[in-house]
């Protein structure tokens, strides 16, 4: 057989006939076949292999060979035996070298064929001596990468123990060797890829053998503080950085600087080294260690170093501006290295003549990001031309070139720079890059930025301050914990309990991002929230289906069943009574998603011809608002909005960088705003009107009568039949330029009302003020639509008098055979809001009410008295005047000052938490226009010893108390909680053992208390569970 394969190779016939006989040896494969056949045919087909003169003879040796090695295996054994291999690997095979490429692919081929054999554990065990030798050879990054994915697939050949250890060392040190001379794009391409293949193989190493990796990072450093002239490593050692945990940084770094055996020569060699890999394009981190070492440095006060390696490597890094793939990096320690050399302006000048043309390109280069970009790097020049003044013949082109942009204000820049001065690093090196603080008075838990992740963030913190959907989570015992619901018990149990100031939610972030949601992207947080429901309610359909196909065993989701430990919650002072004796609610059905945010809209379509209607009936977990467009038809609903199109800004700082931070003074002047108009600013009630008044259908929107078989003239109604627990609301902000084809925000303020009512169609509800609740739908006459739709944006004095008389007057009763509508209270429970000037970009936080007892139960003390009650809770309205409408205070009530009032209110900003007020809530637009509400969730009323919904209190709907903590979330956070206490005993010891350099000292990571609540980006605050963030850089950078 082998004698036919060989001269069908070199023969002159076609390439169809060739395939047509080698699928006939392949099928041979299946008969009986010599031992001494068998070894021919594998020696044939390993020279085609390896030494074939085309591809044609490379895949007929692979195809021959893996076919008989499929059906005699004991032959494949004995051919490709361990003496095989290391002559393979030691010598070669013809005139292939060792070293070359394909000897690697062969030897992983035939692994894959030969790995069910018990001969295959001998060849594992002679690699690992044999890939320990090759990469002492530094091999090229073609062949290192081949031999990094054959060691991937058979983790049996990675050396074990010391030699383990010392095979991380000298893979290190051959990638210190690895060097790409082309400028074509392809071949830099592959190269990446081949060191990234190296890099991922000692990530992966390090993983399962955690001992070897501070060996590698100590021969890391060891290669870039080497002082030799002959050799300079690679930057392709910056690949490695991305892979070694951030949490090592402190001590790391406090090791390197302490070290009295490192020499500042070889310090210095390193820091520039360090810096030369920020030119690396996939590389993570860089800037967070080169940041952390020079504070370390300055730390310990090793200012030489500094000054040498900035004069040295300023220009360098500012170039790296240029490039878009690795330029926030750069910026960062670009921010770091001026802001802190404060006792000269040598640095800062040798950049200067290079700012207008990075400004300009910026400017034209047309990329997203850019324009962000820009007003940090502006706000960069800023501070440092303030620091250094003096020099207008320097000065004047970067003025006249930046003088549109925002420019901080003085108080600011001040700021930013005591706190990044070198002399101020002794006493923030330890606490400024992992700092353990504890909560702030608040008691709640902030929430990690772990890159662009504000959206998420916002979104748990609204979820979490929902009360009662809070409680029922934590009450759920769910089967699994691989399930969605159950990660969000156990992320809502560490908001609850963790004595960390921040907790970073990685876990959860890998399961409940959406698909098409990029890591490290700006993303929307209504589109997060609506995605999230969605994916909760699905997984709980899921779940019930299962389950109803089970024999009759307990439920993977009840909340009836007590905590079977007895366990309680965490918080010290908390008395929590035992779990309320309930039995399983009766909800139909309905998943916690529907019972408490789901709602039920009816859309219906009346022919204005022949009367006719046509309804549909839809359910809903959260409402979409949208403005008022900017003209009205003839016919159409009249304005309630301005009479021109809402402002909206083209550029400016994303993240609140050019507000003034002292609360309440103007917005700096060079952010400008027109008025529109002296009308009163909208309200949500008016946007909720507006989003339920009737709409006309005609002309090209005409309606297809199915009675009338034509298109006629329709009348388009959406009402509310089924009110929610929560009511979500979202204010649709960015609206498409058809001119400019971007999509721009509504920058309107919109007034937010503590309490509102929703008016809710109730056919089927008998209510004892009614003479009649007709079943049939009843047909609204046009001038009561008209009616309404003149209501939604009535003059300041009409409003006024309407609302006194709606709420101090009389109740309205329905007429006989009319539809009941219910006027259901809400009261406010959280806002979101977006700081910034387009939907690509900016900043999330949110506001959450910090309600004690049954979440929306009215107290005394609130001064928002509700006055109409029916005994359930609901005032009652005629259909043709009832619409949403905020409730105010009682007439002559003064709003008490007290200190319980003034902290209802918490502000979440992604790792900070601080209390705030109502009226901050209301007025944050007019201190900072790009910071407005996007996403309302308000909570139904429920009057003091009433009940709203006719029970729900009593079939389980609302829990009066947090529910015990059960037994492994408990003991989740016991561990994360002695780990954090492990931490900051470390913490202290390392700070013990720097001794305090300087009397110079300054608040940590800045006064955030003075800035506006839309600033972004990773903060600090502890890790646990799911990791910990720190502050790299200065607040000047958001």
């Amino acid at each position: 057989m082998d004698k036919i394969l060989e001269g069908l190779v070199s023969s002159d016939h076609s390439v169809l006939v060739k395939r047509a006989i080698v699928k006939k040896v392949v099928e041979a494969a299946e008969k009986e076949v010599t031992e001494e056949q068998c070894q021919a045919l594998f020696t044939l087909t390993t020279r085609l292999i390896l030494l074939g003169e085309d591809t044609f003879q490379k895949q007929i040796g692979f195809q021959v060979l893996e076919a008989y090695a499929r059906y005699h295996r004991p032959e494949f054994e004995l051919f490709f035996s361990k003496d095989f291999v290391i002559s393979l690997l030691q010598q070669g095979y013809g005139h292939l070298s060792n070293k070359d490429p394909a000897i690697i692919d062969h030897i992983h081929c035939c692994l894959r064929l030969l790995i069910s054999c018990p001969s295959v554990l001998e060849i594992f065990s002679m690699i690992q001596v044999e890939v320990l030798r090759m990469v002492c050879e530094r091999p090229e990054p073609t062949v290192c990468a081949r031999l990094s994915t054959l060691l991937s697939d058979f983790v049996q050949c990675i050396p074990r123990d010391k030699s383990g250890v010392m095979f991380c060392q000298q893979l290190v040190r051959t990638i210190s060797y690895f060097h790409c001379f082309s400028s074509q794009e392809r071949e830099l391409r592959e190269y990446v890829g081949q060191v990234t293949k190296v890099s991922t193989l000692l990530q992966n190493i390090w993983k399962a053998d955690p001992a070897t990796l501070l060996p590698s990072l100590q021969e890391v450093f060891s290669i870039i503080s080497s002082t030799d002239p002959s050799f300079e490593p690679s930057i392709a050692l910056a690949s490695l950085v991305q892979h070694i945990p951030v949490q090592m940084i402190t001590v790391l770094i406090k090791s390197l600087t302490t070290d009295q055996n490192v020499k500042d020569a070889s310090m210095t060699k390193a820091l520039c080294r360090m810096i030369d890999w920020l030119s690396w394009p996939l590389a993570h981190h860089v800037d967070t260690w080169v940041i952390a070492l020079l504070k370390g440095l300055a730390a310990v006060q090793k200012f030489t170093i500094l000054i040498d390696v900035t004069l040295l490597k300023i220009e360098l890094v500012f170039s790296r501006l240029w490039y878009p793939i690795v330029r926030q990096g750069a910026l960062a320690v670009l921010s770091h290295m001026l802001l802190s050399f404060q006792h000269s302006p040598e640095a800062f000048h040798l950049v200067v003549p290079h700012v207008v043309h990075l400004v300009q390109s910026l400017r034209t280069d047309g990329l997203p990001t850019s324009k962000a970009f820009l007003l940090q790097f502006t706000e960069l020049i800023h501070c440092m031309m303030y620091q250094y003044s003096g020099f207008p013949d320097l000065y004047d082109h970067i003025l006249e070139a930046i003088k549109d942009l925002p420019k901080p204000g003085e108080e600011k820049i001040k700021l930013v720079l005591n706190q990044s001065a070198w002399t101020s690093q002794s006493n923030s090196f330890v606490s400024g890059l992992l700092r353990q603080a504890g909560k702030s008075e608040t008691g709640k838990t902030g929430l990690v930025n772990l890159g662009n992740t504000c959206y998420m963030n916002s979104i748990i913190q609204t979820l979490f301050m929902a009360t009662d959907f809070r409680r029922h989570v934590l009450s759920l015992h769910v089967n699994g914990s691989n399930t969605l619901m159950k990660k969000l018990q156990l992320l809502f149990a560490f908001l609850a309990h963790t004595q960390r100031a921040a907790y970073a939610p990685r876990n959860f972030l890998e399961v409940s991002r959406p698909p098409w949601f990029n890591m490290g992207s700006q993303q929307d947080c209504s589109e997060y929230l609506r995605f999230l429901l969605d994916r909760l309610h699905e997984e709980e359909r899921t779940l019930q289906v299962l389950e109803s196909a089970k024999p009759k065993v307990a439920s993977p989701v009840d909340t009836s069943r007590k905590d079977p430990t007895g366990q309680t919650s965490l918080e010290e002072g908390e008395e929590l009574p035992s779990a309320p004796a309930e039995t399983k609610p009766e909800n139909d059905g309905k998943t916690l998603i529907e019972r408490m945010f789901g709602g039920k809209l009816i859309t219906g379509i009346r022919c204005t011809h022949c009367n006719c209607i046509s309804e549909k009936e839809e359910p809903f977990t959260d409402l979409s608002l949208a403005f008022c467009p900017s003209a009205t038809s003839r016919d159409g609903p009249q304005p309630f909005g301005p009479q021109e199109e809402p402002k909206v800004l083209c550029q400016g700082s994303v993240n609140g960088g050019s507000e003034d931070p002292e609360p309440g003074k103007a917005p700096a002047s060079n952010v400008h705003f027109v008025p529109v108009t002296n009308e009163p600013p909208l309200s949500v009630p008016d946007l909720v009107n507006y989003f339920l008044a009737p709409e006309t259908l005609d002309e090209d929107n005409a309606y297809f009568c199915e009675k009338c078989s034509s298109l006629q003239r329709a009348e388009k109604t959406l009402k509310v039949v089924s009110a929610p627990e929560y009511l979500i609301l979202t204010l649709l902000r960015f609206s498409y330029d058809a001119k400019c084809h971007i999509r721009r925000k509504i920058l309107e303020n919109v007034t937010i009302p503590s309490l509102m009512r929703l008016p809710v169609h109730a056919p089927s509800m008998t209510l004892p003020c009614s003479s009649s609740t007709s079943s049939s739908l009843q047909v609204d006459s046009p001038e009561s639509s008209e009616n309404l739709a003149k209501k939604l944006k009535p003059s300041q004095r009409e409003e006024e008098e309407e609302e006194k008389e709606r709420i101090d007057g009389p109740e309205v009763i329905n007429g006989e055979g009319e539809i009941p509508v219910l006027s259901v209270p809400y009261v406010l429970s959280s806002v979101v809001m977006h700081s910034g000037i387009s939907s690509e970009s900016g900043h999330y936080y949110s506001y959450g009410r910090n309600l004690s007892g049954t979440d929306g139960t009215q107290h005394p003390a609130n001064h928002f008295a509700l006055h109409e009650d029916l005994g359930n809770g609901q005032a009652e309205c005629s259909p043709s005047t009832c619409s949403a409408l905020s409730v105010p205070p009682e007439q002559g009530d003064t709003v008490p000052k007290s200190v319980q009032e003034a902290r209802d209110w918490l502000l979440f900003n992604d790792s900070r938490v601080t209390f705030t007020s109502f009226q901050s809530v209301q007025n944050i637009t007019n201190r900072f226009p790009k910071d407005t509400a996007y996403v309302l969730m308000y909570r139904k009323q429920e009057l003091q010893g009433q009940n709203i919904n006719g029970g729900l209190t009593a079939n389980g709907m609302r829990l009066s108390a947090e529910p015990p903590l059960q037994k492994e979330l408990l003991d989740a956070i016991i561990k994360d909680n002695k780990l954090y206490l492990q931490e900051q005993e470390l913490n202290a010891r390392t700070q013990a053992l720097q001794a305090p350099s300087s009397s110079c000292s300054f608040r940590p990571n800045g006064s955030d208390d003075n800035n506006p609540p839309g600033s972004c980006g990773p903060s600090g605050g502890g890790g646990g569970g799911g990791g910990g963030g720190f502050n790299t850089i200065s607040r000047l950078v958001f």
